[in-house]
């Protein structure tokens, strides 16, 4: 049987979503936890491969298994061998044709960055913090220019293995909370380090160091050295994984719950 989860995950104590030989991973812990419920070795496949301190609020992944469980014994049962930092909030049975990767039709991402002179403590992991005055408006106009199908060569990490940089951002919006700024971005894949440069370039255009059209400019260069600061992990958070309705996994946006009551509301 086919089993697919959504999983929530504080990314800061992990080296990333990947399995890696020396370093604790969401993966190794996860895979670790679905064992012991099925009395059996498993490994998991996820929608995407979060970087280190990368967070997610809605994860999804699939593994495969004999063991017979309930929904219900899935969610409990893995749930009682994970750190406090990683949960499982839904198990569902799919069809064996689903991959939690290859079956997404799209992403997305928040940024949350705090924008205030004094740097946190409690959400210090959370956010991002910018201590000079951001202009989300300015912001705004500059994200408008990456909508659309790019290439997105200039916003990915030189590391990237991505046989295409084409990419199709179906939104980018910016958008002010009080003391926070929040980038959402949802797109049909994202190239490794995309949203953390898209970020990146767009607090220097806040920041009043660039001038909005050069979110454009970056882009037609298709060069990453010629780019802007890639942005800390502290505040990206996956919140959504689409898929075909066949599979029935439709579940709502899950915004983080920082600075916001959740809804998509403008302070400014």
């Amino acid at each position: 049987m086919r089993i697919a989860l959504g999983i929530e995950y504080d990314g800061s104590p992990f080296c990333g979503w990947q399995r890696q030989k020396d370093s604790s991973t969401v993966q190794q812990v996860l895979e670790q936890a679905i064992s012991r419920v099925a009395d059996a070795p498993v490994g998991v496949h996820a929608a995407g491969r979060t970087d280190t301190g990368v967070h997610a609020t809605e994860q999804v992944v699939h593994f495969d298994s004999t063991a017979e469980r309930t929904a219900r014994s899935w969610v409990l049962g893995v749930n009682t061998h994970l750190p406090d930092s990683v949960s499982v909030l839904w198990a569902r049975a799919v069809e064996e044709d689903f991959h939690a990767r290859y079956s997404a039709t799209s992403r997305q991402y928040r940024y949350v960055i705090l924008n205030r002179p004094t740097r946190p403590a409690l959400l210090r992991e959370r956010a991002t913090w910018v201590h000079a005055a951001l202009d989300s408006g300015r912001m705004q106009e500059a994200a408008r220019c990456l909508q659309g199908t790019h290439d997105f060569s200039s916003y990915r990490a030189l590391t990237c293995q991505a046989k295409s940089p084409v990419r199709t951002v179906h939104e980018l919006s910016v958008q002010r909370c009080g003391e926070f700024l929040f980038v959402d971005i949802l797109a049909d894949g994202f190239l490794h380090h995309m949203v953390r440069n898209i970020a990146g370039v767009l607090m220097a255009i806040g920041k009043g160091k660039q001038e909005a059209s050069w979110a454009k400019e970056v882009l037609e260069l298709r060069d990453r050295t010629l780019g802007g600061v890639t942005a800390p992990a502290a505040g990206l958070y996956l919140v959504k994984v689409q898929y075909d309705g066949k599979y029935g996994l439709d579940p709502a946006v899950q915004w983080p719950a920082i600075g916001t009551d959740g809804t998509r509301r403008n302070e400014e």
